[in-house]
């Protein structure tokens, strides 16, 4: 009876003194906070989805924040109020890098890793940039669409800032690759935004001032998407390159309304910047450029990246 009562009470200072060393354990996962441009789009949404299985398969607390209105000054803010209550990793895409700089050193002075995600720029602290090589994606671009034209047909590239290190990238990257194999670009338009009228107003102006147009590349699925509209509108059938591989893309080319396009992979760039973080934790090497890859997305794989990213949004 004695020795029972021994060995119980052993058993209970066992379990007591397991309970005190596995919570500091429990306590211990890696907190990463995720800083993007926006949630409210497609793209995002797809980015998020990413990160937030990387947080699962690598336990790691999580938390992705965005600017409501897709500012750099709501982003510096946003940075100012996760300082508060510092993560172990940053991850941050910038809307433009170089104005957020002195809000990402206070992190640097900290010992917090930061990695940039989807926007690339030459900040000497940064750990690491994971996404698209985007001048690539541009010459992805160019000869998807040379592809389905013939030396000296007339084209256009419409972008937002060419000063952005992503659509300024995307457009060099294609006019390259366009000139290459003798394509004509005939207008090469910058500060467009994703606004169907003022994409409108200015696809009417290059088709009346070149309507032997024969294919266009926009930076973007948004600007893509309103410009083939303007497209239709005008009784035009072109071929019209796009980039991000949002869903109502992929769905034009499963209907055969497109032939194809250039798409990144939001989900692998939040996923691997995730992963990333968790290596960084750890005390890993990483490579200073995680490159999260472009597909070209035609009729023969377009359902399959359909239900892929409907298996994500639904």
């Amino acid at each position: 009876m004695k020795r029972t009562s021994i060995l119980l009470l052993v058993c209970v200072i066992a379990i007591v003194l397991i309970s005190f060393i596995s919570r500091p354990f429990a306590e211990e996962k890696p907190k990463v906070t995720v800083l993007l441009k926006d949630q409210s789009t497609q793209y995002w949404e797809i980015i998020t989805a990413g990160a937030e299985k990387g947080f699962r398969d690598f336990g790691i607390v999580g938390e992705v924040v965005a600017p409501e209105s897709a500012t750099v000054e709501e982003q510096i803010e946003l940075l100012e109020r996760i300082l508060m209550n510092p993560p172990d990793v940053l991850i941050v895409s910038p809307i433009y890098p170089e104005p957020l700089y002195a809000a990402l050193e206070p992190f640097v002075y900290q010992d917090i890793p930061v990695l940039f995600l989807d926007t690339d720029a030459p900040w000497e602290y940064k750990t690491s940039y994971v996404g698209t090589n985007n001048f690539d994606l541009g010459r992805k671009a160019g000869s998807l669409l040379g592809s389905h034209l013939q030396p000296s047909d007339k084209v256009a590239i419409i972008t937002g800032d060419e000063d952005s290190p992503v659509a300024g990238d995307r457009m060099r990257g294609a006019e390259v690759r366009l000139k290459e194999i003798g394509i004509n670009v005939a207008a090469s338009i910058t500060q467009v935004s994703n606004d169907p009228k003022q994409v409108k107003d200015v696809l009417e102006t290059i088709i009346g001032a070149h309507p032997d147009l024969k294919g266009l590349i926009a930076t973007n699925d948004l600007m893509a998407l309103a410009a083939l509209r303007v497209i239709q509108e005008n009784g035009l059938n072109i071929p019209v390159i796009g980039a991000d591989g949002i869903i109502e893309m992929v769905e034009l080319i499963e209907d055969g309304t497109l032939t194809g396009t250039v798409a990144q992979n939001p989900y692998d760039m939040g996923y691997l910047s995730v992963e990333a973080a968790s290596k960084v934790v750890r005390g890993e090497a990483i490579d200073p450029t995680i490159d999260s890859g472009v597909d070209i997305i035609i009729k023969g794989n377009a359902k399959q990246r359909l239900d892929f990213l409907r298996t994500l949004l639904d």
